[in-house]
């Protein structure tokens, strides 16, 4: 027994010893990254106002995009290349290491903590529907036995189907799409953060034509996606996110995409967390 006892201590002290020396010789992501003066970001492209294609310049621009750079400032990096990502490819993305770090409004959650790691909360919302005005549909219990369009990889998806089974999901690789089968009479409505849904509802040719409704089918804390492992990085991040909270300039940031004077305004009635 005694030798048992001494052979098994022998087999774990030699494998805390690897994982010691695994978590040793790990790359620092944030030295690389600072390294060769670029952070790829990984940001959706038609999801207004928090990432999306500019009709004048062509260039990607958003809330999402502005709040990054003003990250990639604070540690130290010079550019940020974006990389669009749907719902769908966001974590494969960050987990394979073709992006840095995920700014598209993904909602940290326990599951994906698994894949990835993520910062503080940004940004705070509550999952809704988007249906015609006209549609008579106020609450997801109207939607039993009907169709409800959203995007895969989200979490609205499940979100929607556990408010009410009766209903058929029906996913898109994007949110403009799963409105547009709302369009075309293949859903009865749309479900996603409700940020989001006044950003596609305000983009349309003919916004009165649409309306968001319903009582928040779950509360959606968006976190940016970080890579697993990189604590340094992580916290280097937080502390980012954390002093433009106190600078000011998060403010600046979040009026500039949905402040008063912008078709998307959402009045910021939540208080980012701030460590002592």
């Amino acid at each position: 027994m005694k030798r048992l006892v001494a052979a098994l201590a022998a087999i774990l002290l030699v494998a805390l010893c690897a994982a010691s020396a695994f978590a040793a010789d790990a790359p620092d992501k944030l030295a690389e990254m600072q390294k060769k003066g670029v952070m790829v970001a990984g940001v959706k492209d038609s999801q207004p106002p928090f990432g999306y294609v500019d009709e004048s310049s062509k260039q990607l621009v958003g809330f999402e995009i502005d709040l990054v750079n003003a990250i990639a400032k604070r540690l130290g990096i010079a550019k940020v290349e974006l990389k669009p990502v749907t719902s769908a490819t966001r974590i494969p993305m960050l987990a394979q290491g073709d992006v840095d770090i995920v700014a598209a409004t993904m909602t940290h959650t326990r599951e994906r903590d698994k894949s990835v790691d993520f910062s503080i909360t940004y940004f705070n919302t509550d999952q809704k529907l988007l249906v015609k005005k006209d549609s008579g549909i106020t609450s997801i219990k109207d939607l039993a036995g009907k169709k409800i369009s959203s995007a895969k990889g989200s979490t609205s998806e499940v979100n929607a189907k556990r408010a009410q089974p009766a209903a058929t999901i029906v996913s898109f690789e994007t949110y403009p799409e799963a409105v547009l089968a709302v369009k075309q009479g293949k859903a009865e409505a749309a479900t996603t953060d409700e940020a989001i849904l006044i950003g596609l509802k305000n983009a349309d040719d003919h916004p009165d034509q649409w309306a968001v409704v319903g009582d928040p089918i779950s509360s959606e804390p968006y976190g940016l996606g970080l890579p697993q492992n990189q604590s340094h990085y992580r916290s280097a991040v937080n502390a980012a996110l954390m002093d433009i909270w106190t600078s000011g300039e998060y403010q600046k940031i979040y009026d500039k995409w949905f402040g008063k004077d912008t078709k998307f305004y959402i009045p910021l009635t939540w208080k980012m967390e701030l460590w002592p």
